[in-house]
């Protein structure tokens, strides 16, 4: 849509310090689904796993081969262009890869200058260059709490949270939104949580039913309160557990690609829309204000809770 990309960047950190529960598959195909709408989308992994590089193709062993470098090059070395780290992955997806060297980043990142805010400034280089421009920056963090994932959320405007409808991944999710409490007072005032995107689901289960019904609960209890959560919400549609999206990674490719009829691949394509609809209501709530100003931190707070209300009330 032309002109939003100039007003402003959504950038999204997706985590969750519980591993195998599709957070990289959600950041993945939620970016491929985002870039599917026209939107020029960059998908960063902070990961030393690398599982969302491998999962668009990208071998991380030959970027150096290719003279790419990767996240742990923006992370380490101010200097260095974070252009030099872009790859065209899709049609309006941008990938910077991670590659095994992410691994001693922590350690390395500890004895730094300004370690928290890495992430931050190259990000700040890059949309500032002629490479950058993009609407969309999802952040695929490592399922850990250290130095990666606190420059992720120290770069990023919101959080989403990919979990599986279990009881013990809903107690994680408590301990997770006290880390992004900490952050937000230490580090990123402006950083709020988006909601949580139901992965691997099966919504028979009254198990399930009884854990999402506890979240929503949860999220609606915390309305009134100044937390970053205040506004967050359990997105639709829930992810369908589905081998197809277990199956696409090993032949590098998105859902989209591999099988695009498949009930993931509908699931995620719904879900990007829906996070592009959600954003640009909030772009327009702005620009009826005949204020040419960005948008800043600040007021997608603000706006997440006028369209939440909104929302809320229909």
């Amino acid at each position: 849509m032309p002109g939003k990309a100039d007003r402003a960047t959504r950038v999204i950190a997706l985590m969750n310090q519980k591993g195998g529960v599709g957070k990289t598959t959600t950041c993945v195909n939620l970016a491929a689904a985002i870039a599917a709408t026209g939107r020029r989308t960059l998908l960063v992994d902070l990961d030393p796993q690398a599982h969302a590089t491998l999962h668009l193709g990208v071998e991380p062993g030959e970027l150096s081969e290719r003279n790419r470098g990767s996240a742990y090059d923006l992370l380490l070395d101010p200097a260095h262009d974070p252009a030099n780290t872009l790859i065209e992955v899709r049609n309006n997806l941008s990938l910077i890869p991670s590659e095994t060297d992410m691994a001693a980043a922590e350690s390395e990142l500890g004895a730094l200058p300004e370690r928290h805010e890495r992430l931050r400034s190259a990000l700040q280089r890059l949309e500032s260059a002629p490479a950058g421009g993009h609407e969309f920056v999802l952040l695929d963090c490592p399922p850990s709490l250290g130095l990666l994932t606190l420059n992720a959320l120290a770069a990023a405007r919101e959080v989403i949270i990919p979990m599986q409808a279990h009881f013990l991944a809903l107690q994680g999710v408590g301990k997770l939104l006290e880390t992004i409490q900490l952050v937000r007072r230490q580090l990123n005032p402006s950083l709020s949580v988006a909601g949580v995107v139901l992965c691997m689901h099966d919504a028979q289960t009254t198990h399930t039913r009884e854990v999402v019904d506890d979240l929503r609960g949860f999220f609606n209890a915390a309305r009134e309160q100044d937390v970053p959560w205040r506004f967050a919400q359990v997105y639709n549609p829930p992810i369908r557990r589905n081998i197809k999206l277990a199956e696409c990674p090993s032949f590098g490719q998105t859902i989209f690609d591999y099988a695009p009829w498949a009930p993931g691949a509908l699931d995620y394509r719904k879900l990007g829309e829906e996070i592009v609809r959600e954003w640009d209501t909030m772009i327009d709530m702005i620009d009826a204000r005949d204020d040419a100003s960005p948008l800043s931190e600040a007021e997608i707070t603000v706006l997440r809770g006028s369209l939440g209300a909104t929302e809320r009330s229909a």
